[in-house]
């Protein structure tokens, strides 16, 4: 993401006295001949000086940019610095969720050989006789215990009690309160960085740093690759030579180039998980065909006349003329008969066991995240053992396996720990980025001397410099886009309405100091 030249306003605006007080202010801000030399180069570069600017195209399209990203950066920055400010921490969450429940999730001495699961269930629910067993997370590695998921009364909505099993000794390492796979930090920070444990109304704020990340990002490239430079270095390298405003923008633009891929990669990603603009993307991934499948677990005694097409009430029965599901088989082969057939079936890795609900068999997924994922599931007949479906991960559609992907890349899943030290590097570069762009703004105010001055931004009237064959595309992308991304639609229509609004009273002021 870059916020390249939220002070660049001044130095392009057509008021000649701007102009003047953004040379003076720059000229304060560095050494006597850093300065002139400085401003002459800023002065070459100026759309409104530059012979690019009386063409169409990009000379026409970039003050608008700039206008763009100045009041994008500006007025968007504090929820981009807070999205990247707790994502910092929840990238960091899984190695202190090891150290800190290392006790729960860890044995003491590995035996030689685990006791079956059905045994660990019963210790687990002699520990919490109050919670009902929903889950078996069998242990994935050697020295890791099992996990018993169950319901328990009083626990919040999505939130299950864990209990944490020896499975060479069965014995019970401890309970927490758990929200999916995450133990209580992880899934506090999680909810921390998605609505600032504000509830519903907080999600709005992490939709709306998703929403112009990738906004501001590409933006941000475009004008940093658009710019005039005498090396060709200076695009992806820092300038060293530079100093002043100059130095903090190479850091800024350069900085900005490198993350774009990653900011945008979580920006797509993010929305995926947001209130309005994520229901958009899932309605849109169903009707492409990419919904993500799932394994068949219903029990479906009229299989065979259903397969004919016979009786559309297959696997049903009728009562008081309502229709009804299937009974719960009156045999349970157990958990442990349940894991083999899966094992034989070749869902193997780090496996998820879903005990059999009324009218569905026992569901056994694979949770292994990091490449090469495995997460093929099956679903088991418990009667038998007979396994009822199969899904393979290979067989997903693409879209479902790009949004698997994706999804599991911003959680720092899919490379471990060197995702999540990526995903910690980009967090920072977002951070020093907001904090580089503000200080641009700030070196650039016009009057060094009124503290309570700031840059200005590029002048308004920018839309009506573009030819109509770029102008009309660009309103028509505009338009569906802030349809399908809400908040940043709305908050685009607030931004012209205040800009509107401010330009108006401006003229306003002039007509009455003219009169």
């Amino acid at each position: 993401m870059s916020l390249d030249e939220l002070q660049h306003g001044p130095a392009r605006a057509a008021d000649a006295a701007e102009a003047a007080g953004a040379a003076e202010s720059a000229g304060a801000a560095e050494s006597a001949g850093a300065a002139e030399s400085a401003e002459a180069a800023e002065a070459s570069e100026a759309p409104a000086k530059s012979p690019r600017r009386t063409g169409g195209g990009w000379a026409a399209l970039r003050p608008l940019l700039l206008r763009m990203h100045f009041y994008a950066g500006l007025l968007i920055a504090p929820f981009l610095f807070l999205a990247a400010a707790t994502g910092l921490l929840y990238a960091g969450s899984w190695q202190a969720e090891r150290i800190l429940y290392s006790h729960e999730l860890t044995v003491d001495s590995v035996g030689e050989r685990a006791v079956p699961l059905g045994t660990q269930v019963k210790a687990a629910k002699a520990a919490a006789p109050e919670g009902k067993v929903l889950g078996v997370w069998p242990a994935p590695e050697a020295d890791a215990t099992t996990r018993v998921i169950m319901e328990k009364p009083g626990l919040g909505e999505g939130k299950t009690l864990t209990v944490f099993v020896d499975p060479y000794t069965t014995e019970v390492r401890g309970q927490l309160t758990t929200s999916g796979d995450a133990l209580p930090l992880r899934a506090w920070l999680s909810e921390f960085h998605a609505s600032l444990q504000l509830g519903e109304f907080g999600r709005n704020y992490s939709e709306l740093a998703a929403s112009w990340l990738w906004v501001v990002a590409l933006g941000g490239l475009a004008l940093w690759i658009g710019r005039r430079r005498t090396r060709k270095a200076d695009l992806v390298v820092p300038d060293r030579k530079a100093t002043g405003r100059r130095k903090t923008l190479s850091w800024h633009g350069t900085v900005g180039l490198w993350a774009t891929v990653g900011l945008v990669g979580l920006s797509v990603t993010g929305l995926t998980w947001s209130n309005y603009a994520g229901e958009n993307i899932g309605q849109l991934q169903d009707r492409l065909g990419g919904a993500t499948p799932s394994v068949a677990a219903k029990l479906n005694p009229g299989a065979a006349a259903g397969a004919d097409g016979g009786d559309e009430h297959a696997g049903h029965v009728m009562t008081d003329g309502m229709e009804m599901p299937p009974p719960a088989p009156v045999t349970d082969i157990g958990i442990d008969k349940a894991v083999d057939a899966a094992r034989a079936a070749g869902v193997t890795e780090s496996l998820r066991v879903t005990l059999p609900a009324k009218g569905k068999g026992y569901v056994i997924k694979e949770n292994d995240k990091t490449l090469p994922v495995h997460l093929d599931s099956v679903a088991v007949d418990p009667a038998d053992g007979r396994v009822m479906d199969t899904l393979r991960f290979a067989d997903y559609p693409l879209l479902a396996q790009l949004t698997r992907f994706g999804i599991d890349l911003h959680m720092g899943l899919t490379f471990g720990l060197a995702n999540q030290i990526a995903l910690a590097a980009l967090a920072v570069a977002v951070m020093f980025l907001i904090v580089w762009g503000y200080r641009m703004w700030w070196m650039r105010r016009p009057t060094k001397e009124d503290r309570r001055s700031v840059g200005r931004a590029q002048p308004r009237g920018a839309w009506r410099k573009l030819p109509a064959t770029v102008l009309l595309p660009l309103a028509c992308a505009t338009a569906v886009v802030g349809w399908f991304v809400p908040l940043l639609g709305l908050s685009l229509v607030a931004f012209l309405v205040i800009d509107l609004a401010a330009g108006f009273a401006a003229r306003r002021r002039g007509a009455n100091a003219a009169a």
